[in-house]
């Protein structure tokens, strides 16, 4: 009979891990996608000014809190000694009752709490006030964090062009190495001098340089695109092609809903004017110990108590009521105007921008027949040169030309989508994930 021996368990996990280890360094190999909507929603979680967001709610939560403990009964002590030049005396005598004689020097200490009844809408606006305020003060960080969209939208398509012009390098590079083989050839057969293959590989060399540049050009912008969304980015960062935002003329900008809700409180402000003039009632009961107490009859220390409605009603603010609601309803104005002024310079900016995106769009489609003609011209001088009809530094300078014709072609395609961008960022048409 066959007998199973146990393995030892460190042997299966050696074994474990040898087979796990393919596996794991394929995926660490998987390179990171990074989609420009990505980079809004990871940079405005990582932007430090976020933080605010819950510090505005923190202090509209605190605020209510006041407000509504208003309603909590008011406890107040208070204490007094006095001495007057002069007490209350009655001039004579009546038979059978002794009247006393109150002291100069007074004392009394007591407590009392009052109970709103009626506040006349104090409380209750200053509440729906404090909602307002943090309404604005959420739309003033979202306005201030608008401005973090453009920066990104720099960081990313310019990395994009470099990634871009990298391959292109690596085109030409390849454009160059055939003409030197061609010209090699030509060399062996002794139809073309050495200095033809010297002059195809100093070109080479001067191509590799602009390749170094390149990439560490990429790497900067990838470096500081990568603080920005707190994550580590390198030469392997997929940044995935932006589709074209749609065009549209509406402008949704968090400016105008910041003006909008600013002009909220300004209203609330203004029924808290009203609610101030109001009278108020309050319920009271006050408590204490005293010299002289309630009663009239005695000069002793004795406790007392009184309780009852109160009424209090200030007057005062009605001599200034109707100056602070117009210093109000000019606030508001002073809103629309800065609205307005805001629409006008957005659509000013507006139209530069459209007028910028008609014209990349119609350099594209001339990049595009430009590029043909070139390739035409290369191909035709790299067969010139290898049939030893075309110089090395002519062929250099029609492979230069079509190069410089996809780099032209590459430009405009990411100015297009700049000046795409920029439109949307002007209008307020952000899309984040």
């Amino acid at each position: 009979m066959l007998q199973l021996t146990k393995r030892p368990n460190w042997v299966i996990l050696m074994v474990f891990m040898l087979t796990l280890l393919p596996v794991m360094g394929l995926l660490a190999q998987q390179p990171v996608h990074l989609a420009i909507e990505d980079v809004y929603q990871l940079a405005r979680n990582n932007y430090p000014l976020i933080k605010e967001r819950d510090l505005i709610s923190k202090t509209k939560s605190y605020t209510i809190s006041n407000a509504a403990r208003g309603y909590l009964p008011a406890l107040n002590i208070n204490g007094q000694a006095t001495y007057q030049s002069d007490v209350t005396s009655i001039p004579f005598n009546v038979p059978g009752i002794k009247i006393p004689t109150y002291s100069k020097d007074q004392y009394k200490i007591y407590g009392e709490a009052d109970q709103v009844i009626y506040d006349g809408g104090v409380i209750k606006n200053q509440k729906r006030t404090a909602d307002a305020n943090e309404v604005v003060q959420q739309q003033n960080l979202e306005v201030e964090l608008y401005v973090l969209y453009d920066r990104l939208d720099q960081l990313f398509l310019g990395a994009l062009l470099v990634n871009e012009q990298i391959k292109l390098n690596e085109l030409l590079k390849k454009d160059i190495q055939n003409g030197i083989d061609k010209a090699k050839a030509l060399v062996a057969n002794g139809t073309a001098y050495r200095s033809s293959v010297d002059e195809l590989q100093a070109q080479l060399l001067i191509t590799d340089q602009s390749g170094v540049e390149l990439k560490a050009t990429k790497k900067a912008y990838l470096d500081m695109l990568g603080i920005f969304i707190n994550k580590a980015l390198d030469e392997n960062t997929v940044l995935e092609q932006p589709a074209t935002p749609a065009m549209t003329d509406e402008v949704t900008r968090p400016e105008l809903s910041y003006y909008d809700y600013q002009k909220r409180v300004f209203d609330l402000q203004e029924q808290l004017l009203n609610t101030q003039v109001r009278p108020k009632f309050n319920l009271f009961i006050q408590g204490g110990y005293a010299r002289p107490g309630l009663n009239l009859l005695s000069n002793d220390f004795e406790w007392y108590y009184i309780g009852g409605l109160r009424l209090s009603w200030n007057l005062g603010g009605l001599y200034t009521l109707k100056n602070q609601k117009n210093i109000l309803e000019i606030n508001k104005t002073m809103l629309d105007i800065q609205k307005e002024t805001f629409l006008f310079n957005t659509s000013i900016t507006q139209k530069q921008q459209s007028a910028d995106v008609a014209k990349y769009i119609e350099l594209v489609k001339k990049d595009d027949d430009i590029i043909a003609l070139r390739e035409s011209v290369k191909t035709a001088s790299g067969a010139q040169l290898e049939n030893g009809v075309l110089s090395a530094h002519d062929y250099i300078t029609e492979v230069n030309a079509a190069d410089e014709a996809r780099q032209n072609r590459i430009l405009h395609q990411v100015q297009l989508l700049q000046a795409e961008f920029n439109y949307q960022n002007t209008i307020g048409n952000i899309k984040t994930k």
